[in-house]
Parts: C-alpha cells; structure tokens; sequence
C-alpha cells in the first residue's frame, strides 16, 4: 500500500516543487492520487514517470504536462487538463509524443503547426488563395482590368479545383479544366490561365499552405497559341482614308478621342482613363501616373500643337475637371473600353483591319520607316520596357527633346494625309 497521499504530497512536492527539480525519480501515480491532490501557494509538480507529470497551481487546476529534450534543447508539452484528460489519457499523449520523438520530430512545434493549418482552415482551398494573391496583388497598384483577368481565370478553374487545398491538386487534376479550355480553341486563354494557376501555387509555397507548384509540371503540355497581333493600317492611302472617316464621325467627344490616339499612340485604356490633372498646357506635356500604366511606371507624352488643339477643343465639352473622355452615361466614369473600337466597326473597318491600339503599331511603323528617329525614342515613346535590363539600367533617358520633335512630325505627318 501506498503511504497517505497527503504525507505523500508532502514528501514529494518540497523535491520536485522547483521549477528546475527533476520529474522523473518518483513511482508512477494512480488516478486516485491526482484526484487527491490539492492547490497550495505556490504551484508544484508531481511527477508520473518518462517524462510525464502533473502541475497543480494555487487556482486547483491540475495540467498535464510532458518533459522531453529535442536536440538537447529541454522542451515542455501541454497535454491538458484534469479530470478532462484522465491519467491513462496523458500517458497516451505522451507515449505519441515519445513516437514523434523517435522519429526526429518535435512534437510542440508539430502541434503548432497542426493549429496554424486548422486556423487556416477554409483559406486554405485554390479560390480563397488565389482571391487572396489577387488582393494583395491590388493593393501593391495592379490596375483594375488585371485584376479583374485574374479572377475570370480563377473563375475558369474554380468549378475543377477551386474548393480543394492547394497539396490536394496534382497536375492531372489542374491539367483537365485547361484541356477543356483547348478543346474550345482558346489556346491563348489555357495559356495564360495557367499562369494564374502557376502564381497561386507558388503564393501558397512561401506562405507555408502547399509543398509544390505542379502548374511548373504542365510546361509544354498545352498547345502554344499562336501571336494574336492587334490589327493595324500599314499603307499611307488605306490610314488617310482612315483619318478621314473620323473626321466625319457623328459623337464628338468619341470624334475626338480616336484624334488624339492617332496622335499620340498611347494604350487604349491610357487614354480612356486620362484626366484633367494630367494635362500641362503651358508645358505641353500629359504625365500618365503610374498605377494607370502598363509598365507601372509615370509616362510623360509630350503633346504637338495640333493635339493641344484637339484637347482645347475637348476642354470645351468635358472640362474644366474629371475625365477627358467620359463615359455617355455619367461623367463620373471613363470612356467604355469597347467605344473606340465599336466606333471604327461603324466607320466600317473590321477588327481584322483596325483597332484602337493599332494606332500604336500605325505609329512605330512610319516612324521607323523614316529614318529620323532613333529606335530608342521610339520605344520610349511608346512606354516599352527594354527586353534587356543591362539595356535598360544604360538608357533611363528619356529621349525628351527627340520625342518632342517627334511628336511634331508624327502630327504633321497625319495632317498632311487628311489635308
């Protein structure tokens, strides 16, 4: 028989009651004993055996607790409360937690990995990621269309994979929505949706919610597309012809947005979206900010008279603040991205002839053609990003007093056409 549990407590707990005393000396406990154990001043422990023991605090409750060492570090596991976790409970905790050991895994930082991934939870699915990157991407100044892309490829994925988590997705599985996408012809959709995919996993990865990427397993496995350039006018009579019939284009402010992207052969949405603000007409100068641009970099478009004539002209119906170009339905919104396009549809020019943004392929053609601008001010007029960024960190010039000539003749060039 065992001595009184009181005599016994007391025996005991002057021994080990120290935070550094050992646990591992005294007889295994019956159920009986941590039934009996009773709060003091001053929290103490009673050990059980391997490791195991039972702290008592001055509040009455009893945890379980497991000593071990990992790596030589001394480490402590909660393993719960009594009488919720009754002894033969606590042992088999422990006794798992002995097998994790074996086996070189620490068994408090599994733990806390076992509960980040049950806070995660929900989050973890393909959607909720992506929705996710997607969010943080906008907040880091993506512009508003790509941002809607994304989630229309997300889209495309969720009915397959967008409720799995990401370690659950193998390529077999990401491969069979992006077949189905071929098997529409939409070559350059797969493509790009796959990329998206790509991104997702790769987000996941460094934020400790998938091992792998296997989108970077279905490389070649697609049919590559073929370059869809945009339609433009390269012949000098079929551009006049063109310059002419928008001249006798009925809304006027629609007339005069397809003027100044002649002239000046920005992006479409660049210019749907340009303000007041942006133009400087002392200084002749229209500065693009960055979030609007493609390259995420400020533009500076330096501006000839016959566009400074145009925009004083559309000063008139739209200014002095807001969008240049507004939307027909409220003055609180750009231009519609699909106005200057639907526009030369009516001037009779199909999609395979012209297009909004081949004003800028119209451009960089003449330009280059006459041989009296360099290839660098040219591209920098038309906002490229050098392919070579040892190119790029050599030629941050601006090429402005080129462009500004430029700008000029590019103008003269077009009025001449229509005179």
């Amino acid at each position: 028989m065992r001595p009184d549990v009181s005599q016994h407590c007391n025996q005991i707990g002057g021994i080990i009651g120290g935070m550094g005393s050992s646990t591992g000396e005294a007889m295994p406990l019956t159920d009986a004993e941590v039934r009996a154990l009773v709060a003091k001043e001053r929290s103490y422990r009673m050990s059980d055996a391997q490791g195991l023991y039972v702290e008592v605090a001055p509040t009455g409750s009893k945890l379980w607790r497991y000593k071990y060492r990992f790596h030589g570090k001394e480490k402590r596991l909660a393993l719960g409360a009594y009488p919720q976790v009754k002894l033969g409970e606590a042992r088999r905790k422990r006794d798992a937690a002995r097998v994790q050991l074996d086996n070189d895994i620490d068994p408090l930082l599994e733990r806390k990995r076992a509960k980040a991934n049950r806070c995660l939870g929900a989050s973890n699915t393909f959607k909720a990621i992506a929705d996710e990157l997607i969010r943080k991407r906008e907040k880091e100044g993506i512009a508003p269309a790509t941002a809607i892309k994304a989630r229309w490829f997300v889209s495309l994925l969720e009915p397959t994979i967008g409720t799995l988590a990401l370690d659950d997705i193998d390529p077999r599985l990401l491969l069979l929505p992006l077949k189905q996408l071929e098997g529409r012809g939409l070559h350059e959709t797969a493509k790009k949706t796959l990329n998206l995919a790509s991104r997702v996993f790769r987000y996941g990865v460094v934020t400790g919610r998938a091992s792998s990427d296997p989108a970077a397993l279905l490389v070649g496995a697609l049919i590559a597309p073929k370059p869809n350039h945009y339609a433009a006018i390269l012949d000098t009579d079929r551009l006049a012809d063109l310059l002419k019939a928008i001249d006798d284009y009925g809304s006027p402010i629609t007339r005069l947005a397809l003027k100044v992207l002649a002239h000046v052969f920005v992006r479409p949405g660049e210019l749907r979206s340009a303000a007041w603000d942006e133009i400087d007409f002392e200084k002749a100068v229209w500065t693009i900010p960055e979030e609007r641009t493609k390259m995420r970099r400020q533009h500076f478009v330096p501006l000839s008279p016959a566009v400074i004539k145009l925009l004083r002209e559309t000063h008139q119906l739209t200014g002095p603040s807001g969008y240049i170009f507004p939307s027909s339905n409220s003055r609180r919104s750009p231009m519609s991205e699909n106005t200057l396009n639907a526009a030369l549809r009516r001037l009779g020019f199909t999609k395979n002839q012209a297009t909004a943004h081949g004003f800028r392929a119209t451009a960089s053609t003449f330009l280059n053609e006459s041989g009296q601008f360099s290839a660098d001010a040219i591209e920098r007029a038309l906002a490229h990003a050098p392919a070579s960024t040892v190119r790029a960190a050599y030629h941050r010039g601006q090429h402005w007093d080129e462009r500004v000539r430029m700008a000029r003749w590019w103008s003269d060039f077009l009025e001449s056409l229509i005179c």
